[in-house]
């Protein structure tokens, strides 16, 4: 499944998304990450002060990779670094 996301709303929804899609509830993450239910609502509904260690938590949780993308293309991280 490939997600686009450009504002901290959109990257919310689509992790809200899918994580119902696997039918896990915000407890489920919480519990696979050790964060708190809030802070993972807190990241759903777009919170743009979320750290990013906290965000590649949860998406490492729901099995998603993060990857930077250019119009026409992308370019995965390590290719940055």
């Amino acid at each position: 499944m490939k997600l686009t996301a450009r504002t901290a709303g959109q990257l919310g929804e689509a992790l809200r998304r899918t994580r119902k899609a696997r039918g896990w509830t915000q407890g489920d993450i919480s519990a696979r990450t050790n964060l708190r239910v809030a802070t993972i609502s807190s990241l759903e509904n777009g919170d743009a002060g979320t750290k990013l260690a906290t965000v590649l938590t949860v998406m490492a949780a729901l099995g998603l990779e993060f990857q930077l993308a250019e119009r026409g293309g992308s370019v995965d991280i390590e290719d940055i670094f």
